[in-house]
């Protein structure tokens, strides 16, 4: 059965928006690549403001299913969560970066997401602050923040140590 034009729009924007970003991505750009004339897009695609929340709603769903796939322990979803958002640079920020329109996403996609932080943690105010130190870890680390000296597993590590209350390098884990 041949892809209807909504998934091709969808798959090639994600293409280009992996390879070069997401201002790369025009409504004319994509209309050329589908083999199909700009005006006949939006018989498909209403805006790039819908390209842009599928695109989101895609990577809700892959950086919770990283997540999902690494089991509760805090470390490993942090791993999952760090390995995903490096590998997936421009997805990561077009999904965790500015104003975010829930009424476009599926129903649940959120909570399904985050669901494995909430049952490594326990609460939803400390999943929140973990995500959102995860969060501020990886985009520091994805836009070259950081000092090229800085140890970036031991920061992970140490946002680990922070929500789980052990200790690594620095002393002794906490019974």
């Amino acid at each position: 059965m041949p892809e209807d034009r909504r998934a091709q729009a969808t798959r090639i924007a994600r293409r280009i928006l992996d390879e070069e970003g997401w201002d790369a991505i025009t409504m004319r750009r994509l209309a050329d690549e589908m083999g199909i004339r700009a005006p006949s897009l939006y018989k498909h695609v209403r805006d790039k403001d819908e390209l842009r929340s599928a695109l989101i709603a895609q990577g809700l769903a892959e950086l919770g299913g990283s997540m999902a796939e690494a089991g509760p322990d805090l470390a490993r979803l942090a791993a999952a969560y760090r390995a995903w958002a490096v590998a997936s640079p421009h997805l990561y920020q077009l999904a965790t970066y500015g104003p975010l329109d829930r009424s476009r996403l599926p129903a649940g996609l959120e909570d399904e997401a985050a669901a494995p932080l909430y049952e490594a943690l326990g609460t939803e105010h400390r999943a929140r602050a973990a995500w959102a130190a995860a969060h501020g870890l990886a985009v520091l680390e994805i836009t070259g923040r950081f000092p090229e000296d800085a140890d970036l597993d031991a920061a992970w590590q140490a946002m680990v140590e922070a929500f789980t209350g052990a200790v690594g390098r620095n002393g002794p884990r906490a019974s």
